[in-house]
């Protein structure tokens, strides 16, 4: 065994897994966000439920009828790159609070049982710090309970679910989950989850907008957006802003002087004929 090398110390440890767990500034506001009428004035809805929640409480008297549910759970669900994430952080935003965001793989434990620990750990530290706790993904943690348990890991699949359960019960503020995939959410977490918010692809205006705001005020181009939103459908703003992105490095790559509109539809043709190819592996 090497002497030199460092063992680290349950401290250390301890130390490392608080560290994983570190509440940021919101990223992104409501005017960075791109998207239909209906979905913006669900998010308002739910952007402007602290500044109401004295109105609807006291004033009105929920207090009475709603005991338990000045705790919001609201969850953005739909296709990739709809901008799911960017409205977790608008929100925050809008509260003037940080946002803790999680990821699965951020509590995940190799270990059988140190998962739930990190789950209750996650919600130790966003009411320390009276952050908007955001589980991105939320599916894998949501996901349906497993009833035919064959092995350790099943249980601790249902160890942790359950603990996710008591939890959200528990606490009182917000909790924002985002995910690709309701299908998978276990019923359970549905009943308690008051919002969900349904996330589609851009129509056709909301592209000519995507584009716009991914065209840089300084790049020499050709682009047509009325003509490049009208021609491209099915993709989101993901989609558009790699598209604009990956087309600008292949301009440079060109040593040409500004960026002609066919390099973007090529990128974009890349982009639908990846997600077609991706779509056809899964079926």
């Amino acid at each position: 065994m090497n002497a030199d090398k460092k063992i680290p110390s349950t401290k250390d440890d301890k130390k490392v897994e608080e560290e994983v767990f570190i509440p940021e500034e919101p990223k992104f506001s409501l005017d960075d966000i791109i998207l239909s009428d209906a979905v913006k004035a669900q998010i308002l809805d739910v952007a402007t439920y602290a500044e109401n929640s004295y109105r609807v409480f006291e004033l009105w008297g929920f207090k009475e009828t709603h005991k338990f549910s000045r705790r919001i759970g609201i969850n953005l669900y739909g296709a990739p790159g709809t901008g799911k994430t960017m409205a977790a952080h608008a929100i925050a935003k809008n509260l003037g609070r940080k946002i803790l965001v999680v990821n699965y793989a951020d509590i995940e434990s190799k270990f059988v049982g140190e998962t739930p620990k990190n789950i209750r750990k996650v919600f130790e530290v966003a009411k320390k710090t009276n952050s908007i706790l955001f589980f991105d993904e939320a599916d894998a943690i949501l996901s349906k309970r497993v009833t035919n348990m064959t092995q350790a890991v099943d249980v601790s699949v249902n160890q942790t679910r359950s603990v996710m359960l008591m939890l959200m019960n528990e606490f009182q503020d917000f909790i924002i989950f985002a995910t690709n995939f309701i299908s998978n959410f276990d019923p359970a977490f549905m009943r308690r989850i008051s919002i969900h918010v349904k996330f589609e692809l851009p129509d056709e205006d909301c592209r000519r907008k995507l584009w716009a705001m991914y065209i840089p005020a300084a790049l020499p181009n050709n682009i047509d957006v009325d003509e490049i939103a009208k021609r491209y459908d099915g993709i989101s703003g993901s989609d558009i802003s790699n598209a604009m992105l990956n087309a600008a490095f292949k301009a440079a790559r060109l040593k040409a002087d500004f960026l002609d509109k066919k390099l973007v539809f090529e990128a974009v043709e890349n982009i639908l004929e990846s997600k077609k190819a991706n779509l056809g592996s899964r079926q």
